[in-house]
């Protein structure tokens, strides 16, 4: 069974907006600034953090078969660490975006198109 993704018009319990990039980079710069964590907010400390958390997702499936890990959400408990373990590399990732002045959807949209010309059907 596989968890259903939330219609990016329809807002998270509790919210009143949707979710969007440039907001949930907003909300983390202000949990940063509320605990004065700026100045260890580096590009350097940021792609560190973001390797560590990209190891602590990869550490969950390193043993599984392939077909293990295609049920991995069917797990309660390791769904929920799955989910934490994206959340926490998506952090780290939009961080470094802003702190760099990357727009990820446009380098996302960027490197797409780039890889249909490398690699054409």
């Amino acid at each position: 069974m596989r968890p259903t993704a939330r219609a990016a018009s329809t807002p998270p319990a509790g919210r009143s907006a949707p979710l969007d990039v440039a907001g949930l980079q907003r909300r983390l710069a202000e949990f940063a600034a509320a605990r004065n964590w700026e100045p260890y907010h580096t590009p350097k400390n940021l792609v560190a953090a973001l390797s560590v958390e990209a190891s602590e997702l990869v550490e969950i499936f390193q043993w599984l078969t392939p077909e293990e890990s295609a049920r991995v959400m069917e797990d309660p408990d390791t769904a929920h660490r799955v989910g934490d373990e994206v959340a926490d590399v998506l952090a780290y990732l939009l961080q470094l975006c802003e702190v760099l002045g990357i727009d990820p959807l446009a380098a996302l949209d960027a490197k797409i198109d780039r890889n249909e010309h490398r690699f054409p059907v």
